[in-house]
């Protein structure tokens, strides 16, 4: 079992050999980083959000892909620092201490784990679309399996199948955005004269609820940005992280502003913003409305894929977040094993046994298994984006300070964009507080952080080295930690 940290040998930028195989190219990696900017969170949850907020959610959209684009600068400069996978604990507990990097490896696990939950009860909506008669616990075990099986063949089979996700859903959403702007150029489909870009404001207006319904939706729309950090996990396994992740991390701002901005902004004025709902897809809608023949049986399954894509992407990563934290002795050790494949398949088994809680959600509560773990998968992913914050800022003190070397890859603005970022989370964390609805997942980490407490008090018990350490690099001075 080797260590995460840097082999002295390979110099402060490079990766350490962690067994894993470098098996994710180029073309696989930029196609994870933008099917990690299309998911669930804007196929099936954005139809909520418009019937809260309107257009004016199209702005909320802009906002957060504002301070989506500061957090991957922050960790672009961080993993050109140090390519490591598992990336989030890792600099949590380099810069913050080992406590942070065990707390935020086991929340970003359940992040994901979470996340799976919520894809899988997604794609169980989708497919009764066609079959209304098949249980949505059901379906979501199927996929579970499938998608399980797939995770332990290879890494490369993973980003093949996350690159064809990626390409559908891609595909798809340029295809709206034409056809979008056919209809309301030419006047074609049967959506006819109500189809016009007036319909941002024609109905009570750009934010027909004013702006705290809008910002209400905050939490949403955040939710539907999670996995764009996926690119971070997959640093130990690109074939050339210095080249792939800044390339990956520079196309954000334009993959924001085409697949979220352009593409409501086109659904919004083909469909007046008053005939969306909750738990139905905006994208299936507008093409019902336009009329073109089984058009919202392909849509749907084209966002049935992006649901699958993301529940693939959510086992890659926890398996591989599990053996950072076994290799750090944050976890039990057999986690740290790889299967023949190269694969973190025990890590991964574990995973898919607790997002299987999803199924048991869908036989339940089927009506109300989205909403649940969204607003859990929300407020797990805004931890680890803070981590990701407040570890940039204090590499940039170290940096100035002359006690580690520049990254090649500096955010612009230093930690200037950071810091805004971080009031920024922290609104929406209010936000979350404030509304009756969501804020049952602020008890739900609260109840997690408690018992990842009682998990750190035991490890220091057994091994006191394990919560002693963070922050040595290879032989370099340690520096000034917080926490």
């Amino acid at each position: 079992m080797t260590s995460a940290k840097v082999d002295t040998d390979k110099g402060p930028d490079q990766a350490p050999e962690e067994g894993y195989e470098r098996g994710l190219g180029s073309r696989q990696v930029q196609m994870i980083a933008i099917g990690g900017a299309i998911g669930v969170g804007l196929f099936l949850g954005a139809g909520a959000n418009i019937a809260k907020a309107g257009p004016s959610l199209i702005v909320m959209y802009a906002l957060a892909g504002l301070i989506i684009f500061f957090i991957m600068r922050a960790l672009g400069e961080l993993l050109l620092y140090r390519p490591v996978s598992g990336s989030f604990a890792e600099y949590s507990r380099e810069f913050l201490g080992p406590f942070f990097g065990y707390f935020t490896g086991w929340t970003y696990w359940l992040m994901w784990v979470v996340t799976g939950m919520a894809e899988l009860t997604a794609a169980a909506i989708y497919i009764n679309y066609w079959f209304p008669g098949i249980p949505q616990w059901v379906t979501a075990l199927v996929f579970l399996i499938v998608l399980f099986v797939a995770n332990l063949i290879s890494v490369k089979l993973f980003g093949e199948i996350e690159f064809w996700f990626s390409m559908v859903k891609v595909t798809a959403i340029i295809g709206m955005i034409v056809i979008g702007l056919g209809v309301l150029t030419f006047g074609f489909s049967q959506a006819g004269d109500t189809a016009a870009v007036s319909n941002l404001w024609a109905f009570d207006g750009f934010f027909p609820k004013g702006v705290g319904s809008s910002l209400m939706t905050l939490q949403g729309v955040m939710f539907a940005y999670l996995a764009v950090e996926l690119v971070g996990v997959t640093a130990g396994e690109s074939e050339n992280p210095e080249k792939t992740l800044p390339k990956a991390i520079n196309t954000l701002p334009w993959r924001i502003a085409l697949f979220y901005v352009g593409a409501l902004t086109v659904i919004l004025c083909v469909v007046k913003w008053t005939e969306f709902a909750g738990g139905a897809s905006p994208f299936v809608k507008a093409f019902a409305v336009i009329g073109i023949p089984a058009g919202a049986g392909i849509v749907n399954f084209v966002v049935l894929t992006a649901a699958l894509s993301s529940c693939n992407s959510g086992m890659y990563s926890t398996g591989r977040m599990l053996r950072t934290l076994a290799d750090n002795g944050e976890a039990p050790g057999f986690f740290s094993r790889l299967s023949a494949t190269k694969t973190p398949a025990l890590g991964i088994g574990v995973s898919v046994v607790f997002m299987g809680i999803g199924v048991v959600l869908n036989y339940v509560v089927p009506e109300k298994a989205f909403g649940y773990v969204t607003s859990v998968a929300t407020a797990a992913g805004i931890w680890t984006w803070l981590m990701i914050l407040i570890s940039h800022v204090l590499y940039r003190r170290q940096v100035v300070a002359g006690r580690l070397p520049a990254s090649s890859f500096p955010a612009p603005g230093g930690s200037v964009c950071s810091y805004i970022a971080i009031a920024f989370l922290l609104f929406v964390t209010g936000l979350i507080a404030y509304d009756a609805d969501a804020r049952v997942c602020l008890y739900v980490m609260a109840g997690w952080a408690v018992a990842l407490g009682i998990g750190w008090a035991v490890l220091k018990s057994r091994n006191p080295e394990v919560t002693q350490r963070g922050g040595e690099r290879g032989g370099e001075p340690e520096f000034e930690k917080v926490g």
